[in-house]
């Protein structure tokens, strides 16, 4: 009988349930918590290699019909439904390259130096008001990045909470009643229609109107790809960094020695940005793929059309890529974690989380020099699913 490895004991600490797996063996077939069979995968090479092999597919347009095979007796895979067509993220070649190349320009190199004032202003906006006890993930961590990309895409200030919340209904869809995942993907698919037909009659200087003027221009982008992209890029441009920003702070805090070292040598902090990413990164699994013929992996023969998930959170703790892998170390060099992903599907945004995370803890760091959490650590608690790692809250206070 398949039970699901995404019980309470995950819940508590994933860590310790992926060290279980990868002692016996490279997979385990297991399922969601909605009783759908998927294949985890759960080491770093075969994680690698799964991510880039052409018989393992995203490409889920049309392709429901998988999730519906794979349910064990009295599962459910209707919140499958909500998954947005037509984005890179469920896309293989040449759709997924010609979406990327649309998209890719808004995350240039040039373009994220020239964002830096901008974020830390932001950052500021928001640090300036915090009292000598406030809850660092409500009030920094998910707010800075919403309104960096809420900007960066064009989306009203005034809508940025609600696009927040309907982005954390649909991304963790597993730890949600099947129907309010699709009412919130279907809530976000209308608002930015509405939002892409406004920016076609007012264009302005944002991503949107650059996609509408390309949808309109030469037909690169259809109309479902035009909304469906702006919705992959408001929910993946925000969650994974809200998830490092919060993270790394625990990890800070559960290692006040590195916190110390990162406040005396603030040069650490690029490298230090590494290691949460790899030490507790925010994305625990990938999105679901497919095989789409018979694949060995790690010599387990998986079938065709079966699902698959790679363990990210799994794979940067391996210790057979990582010496002393459940060691948090800021000044480690851990080289290609897979925190972003790997292979055509690695995270657009990575450059701007990065220069959003190095703001983020810069700025907390030196504006609070004896920030420490308001609770145990221990006691923190992480939030339901198992696609994104991160906690509820972060209670702090900035005095001793």
């Amino acid at each position: 009988m398949i039970t699901s490895v995404f019980d309470q004991d995950y819940l508590r600490d994933p860590h310790q349930v992926y060290a279980r797996l990868r002692g016996q063996g490279p997979v385990a077939p297991t399922a969601t918590s909605r009783g759908v069979k998927i294949w985890l995968i759960t080491r770093y090479e075969d994680v690698k290699a799964a991510m880039t092999d052409p018989r393992i597919s995203k490409a889920f347009a049309g392709n429901l019909q998988v999730f519906k095979a794979n349910e064990l007796e009295g599962g459910d895979s209707s919140g499958a439904a909500a998954v947005v067509p037509d984005t890179m993220l469920f896309s293989d070649p040449p759709d997924h390259t010609r979406l990327r190349r649309i998209a890719v320009k808004a995350f240039t190199a040039g373009r994220i130096r020239a964002l830096r004032p901008r974020i830390e202003q932001i950052s500021a906006r928001l640090l300036d008001p915090l009292g000598p006890e406030f809850d660092l993930l409500k009030d920094y961590a998910i707010a800075l990045p919403a309104m960096v990309i809420g900007e960066l895409l064009g989306v009203p200030e005034a809508d940025w909470p609600r696009m927040i919340h309907l982005s954390n209904t649909t991304i963790e869809g597993s730890a949600h009643d099947p129907q309010q995942v699709v009412a919130a993907a279907e809530e976000t698919l209308a608002y930015l229609t509405d939002l892409c037909a406004a920016k076609r009659a007012a264009p302005a200087d944002d991503l949107i109107s650059a996609m509408v003027r390309i949808h309109d221009e030469d037909g690169r982008i259809d109309d479902v790809e035009l909304v469906s992209t702006a919705w992959l890029l408001l929910v993946a441009g925000h969650e994974t960094t809200v998830h490092l920003i919060g993270n790394g702070m625990r990890a800070l805090f559960a290692h006040p020695g590195q916190m110390a070292r990162l406040r005396a040598e603030p040069a650490l902090l690029p490298g230090a940005i590494e290691e949460f990413l790899r030490y507790d990164g925010p994305v625990s699994t990938g999105t679901y793929r497919y095989t789409t013929a018979p694949v060995t992996i790690g010599g387990v023969d998986i079938p065709a059309g079966q699902l698959i998930i790679v363990g990210l959170l799994s794979a940067n703790r391996d210790a057979g890529r990582y010496d002393d892998a459940d060691r948090f170390d800021i000044t480690r060099n851990p080289a290609q974690h897979l925190a972003f992903g790997h292979g055509i599907h690695y995270c657009l945004g990575a450059p701007l989380a990065r220069v959003e995370g190095e703001v983020a803890f810069g700025q907390l760091l030196g504006r609070f020099p004896l920030l420490q959490p308001a609770v145990p650590v221990d006691r923190l608690t992480w939030r339901e699913g198992m696609l994104m790692h991160g906690l509820t809250a972060l209670p702090v206070r900035t005095h001793a």
